[in-house]
């Protein structure tokens, strides 16, 4: 081959390649668009997990927000007359649903103390009942129930002095209402002084309100 020819040669396959901006730029539109599409799939996977819709949603649900018991939480709240997102939120924040035992010695789903236990037994009827009862469910969320029934009705129905009173107790709260002036002056932002009471019923009153919205069917809503 001539040193003609091989000119010819390699111009004409340079004229075949695309020139290096050309393919370069070929290139950067690619990742665009494929950054683009994984935009997309990432965005409509987070809408799923927000809207909790689809196995994704469905999972990331029952991490954040579990439910467990909710034919016992709905028989139990038709018998003593509870939103059984109320039960469910406490719940929630006394166990996250898992069985245990505090420093106090409360026990079960809705860490019911033992006097407190003996008390509702008393008032109940539940002359059989024993402490190692508490860790049934069934015994337990029918004690807790009973307890939150009681507060309300011992508060005039009112939620807040109720959920207080279960983390607190009534003797704390009943001097927490007798420095505010009473019920009616009572202001659950201002005249809670614990920090752990305070943040317990606003994050309780929180649950429910997202169990009403996520587990409608499953508490029978």
């Amino acid at each position: 081959m001539t040193a003609q020819t091989r000119s010819r040669s390699r111009t004409s396959a340079t004229t075949r390649k695309p020139p290096a901006g050309r393919a370069g730029a070929q290139t950067r539109r690619r990742r665009r668009i494929a950054a683009v599409v994984a935009a997309a799939i990432l965005g409509a996977g987070v809408a799923a997990v927000v809207a909790g819709v689809g196995p994704l949603g469905d999972a990331v649900r029952e991490i954040t927000l579990p439910l467990r018991h909710e034919d016992i939480i709905r028989q139990q709240a038709a018998d003593k007359d509870l939103d059984p997102a109320l039960i469910a939120a406490v719940i929630y924040e006394e166990s996250r649903f898992r069985d245990q035992t505090s420093h106090a010695g409360a026990r079960g789903l809705m860490q019911v103390t033992p006097a407190t236990a003996d008390f509702i037994a008393q008032r109940s009827g539940g002359t059989a009942f024993t402490s190692e009862d508490l860790a049934t469910p069934q015994v337990n969320i029918s004690y807790g129930a009973y307890y939150l029934r009681y507060l309300l009705d011992r508060y005039g129905d009112d939620q807040t002095l109720a959920i207080a009173a279960y983390n607190a107790g009534e003797g704390q709260l009943d001097s927490w209402v007798e420095e505010a002036g009473g019920t009616g002056d009572f202001d659950a932002s201002e005249d809670i002084p614990f920090p752990e009471t305070h943040a317990y019923v606003e994050n309780v009153e929180e649950r429910q309100k997202e169990y009403r919205k996520n587990y409608a069917d499953e508490l029978g809503l």
